[in-house]
């Protein structure tokens, strides 16, 4: 009978508590805004670069129609 006793604390032991699983969907939800906010400043960053080159490309027409 002991070695069931012990299978049984085991599988106790292995099955997340309400605290534990809190704690995962928190940190689950960090993470999401954290990635969230990389990407829009990584979209920021993108969009003034895009918007630099068509300038450069605008005035680089500019001056062969001139």
């Amino acid at each position: 009978m002991e070695p069931a006793c012990r299978k049984d604390k085991q599988k106790q032991k292995e099955t997340p508590t309400r605290g534990d699983r809190a704690r995962q969907k928190s940190a689950q939800q960090e993470l999401k805004q954290r990635q969230r906010a990389e990407i829009y400043a990584l979209n920021k960053v993108m969009t003034e670069l895009e918007q630099q080159q068509f300038e450069a490309f605008c005035k680089q027409m500019q001056s062969q129609a001139e």
